[in-house]
């Protein structure tokens, strides 16, 4: 399959990962599932104990399936390589392993993922790694904060729950000017909506079970690396053990040819329905890097060619309570967990015990909207039927 990078950004979504012989014309990388494989002689099987992680030796370290998925996300995104995980969750903790140990110090952006937060807070910490939060807006003036054990800085933009925008290009100089690698979780921008390698980052992380798979059907992760960190962060993945099912990299790859016609639809309605979020009356304002007057919107129109479709809104003061009746009214948006299926989400949330470097008072309690494929007025309709069951106290 040709790579030609002159094609455009859609019609390489249908190509990547579709090269190998051994699939001998199948439109559909198939499932290779298999734990032991055979070699013709013992210098074979010796030779194989090497650091190319890309050829079928043992299924601990992956598939022809598996190398499919991991060779497209690697290309579409500009990265050197990548390596699938079973979650989300362990991409970040494998990639931060990779590069801290006992008597570190990692800077990590104060609006990280929560998990994130409790994996430094409850694992590395007790391994002896200093952590620090930075606010998040802090752009270039990290370099005060860089020390001389800094071993890695951790960005997530925008930030999760609080869609807070980072300036990456400019933490990525300060950092490589005293050689630090730059980590970020890339999973609200993806592969298609932010190239992190065109903007300083090193290690890119992606919770593969939202967008990229796009049908909540499937949990994976994966870490795209430059070259220069490939083998640092593969090792690593290697050595705790990490693997994912074929089947599950087979439902991601799929997934991954129809991002994009996903993701733009899923943009659309998610700006019908925010722009109509902020003429409500019980809206104090709405976190969303594309909406025109957002904090954040000049870094995201600079770096994104697009937004996911996730977005805070801050409601007027209303107890807690109204706003779980709110949700409870709502027909169409789903409570749960993750985002980025083809189905809409709603949740209330208070990331105020999440923040040590920065103060969150965003003025009333806050609700987060995942806009999935249904039609945007039934949404529409929906989110009015809730907001009429939330009593405003101020």
């Amino acid at each position: 399959m040709d790579h030609d990078d002159s094609f455009k950004l859609d019609t390489r979504l249908t190509r990547v990962g579709r090269d190998s012989p051994a699939y001998q014309g199948a439109v559909n990388t198939p499932v290779v599932r298999t734990s032991t494989v055979l070699y013709p002689d013992v210098a074979s099987y010796e030779a194989s104990d090497t650091d190319d992680y890309k050829v079928l030796r043992y299924g601990l370290h992956g598939t022809p399936t598996t190398f499919a998925l991991e060779e497209a996300v690697a290309q579409l995104e500009g990265g050197h390589a990548a390596v699938a995980l079973p979650s989300g969750l362990a991409a970040i903790v494998a990639a931060i392993s990779a590069f801290v140990k006992s008597g570190d110090h990692l800077l990590v952006a104060d609006t990280a993922y929560g998990p994130t937060r409790t994996f430094c807070e409850r694992r590395l910490r007790s391994y002896g790694v200093d952590i620090e939060y930075y606010d998040p807006l802090i752009a270039g003036a990290i370099a005060a904060l860089i020390r001389p054990n800094t071993a890695a800085v951790f960005c997530e933009t925008p930030g999760s729950l609080t869609f807070e925008m980072q300036d990456i290009p400019a933490i990525a100089a300060a950092a490589h000017e005293k050689n630090i690698p730059v980590l970020a979780d890339n999973t609200w921008g993806t592969p298609y909506f932010f190239k992190s390698f065109q903007h300083g980052v090193d290690v890119s992380i992606h919770a593969g079970t939202k967008y990229i798979a796009g049908h909540s059907d499937t949990l994976v992760g994966l870490i795209v690396t430059t070259q220069r960190y490939w083998l640092t962060v593969r090792k690593t993945v290697a050595d705790y053990g990490y693997c994912v099912s074929p089947d599950d990299c087979y439902l991601a790859l799929r997934g991954l040819r129809t991002i994009g016609v996903r993701m733009r639809q899923q943009q659309h309605s998610a700006l019908k329905i925010a722009r109509w979020l902020q003429a409500r009356p019980e809206v104090l304002r709405v976190l969303y890097p594309a909406l025109d007057d957002d904090p954040g919107h000049a870094l995201w129109r600079r770096d994104f060619s697009g937004a996911a479709a996730l977005f805070g809104v801050i409601l007027k003061p209303a107890t807690w309570t109204s706003v779980g009746a709110m949700i409870d009214a709502l027909k169409l948006f789903g409570i749960g967990a993750s985002w980025g299926g083809y189905e809409s989400l709603a949740i209330r949330y208070d990331p105020t015990r999440l923040r040590t470097a920065t103060k969150w008072n965003p003025g009333g309690p806050v609700i987060r909207l995942h806009i999935g494929l249904e039609d945007a007025d039934d949404l529409i309709a929906d989110l009015e039927r809730g907001l009429a069951k939330l009593v405003i106290t101020g």
